[in-house]
């Protein structure tokens, strides 16, 4: 199985579990994660982006 193969099943299992709780994880939250995936963003700059995706939704 190739790392994206991999990471699209984890998607996939992620999504199922969060769903149970009543979370979404919606295609931008995807994008985010296989950035940071693939060495796109760094955490500290994906921690960035859900911190101020937070601040804007409040």
């Amino acid at each position: 199985m190739s790392d994206e193969e991999k990471f699209e099943f984890d998607i996939a299992n992620l999504k199922k579990d969060l769903a149970i709780e009543d979370m979404i994880v919606t295609d931008e939250d995807v994008s985010l994660l296989k950035k940071y995936f693939n060495k796109q963003i760094t955490l500290s700059e994906l921690i960035n982006i859900i911190k101020n995706s937070v601040n804007e939704n409040f």
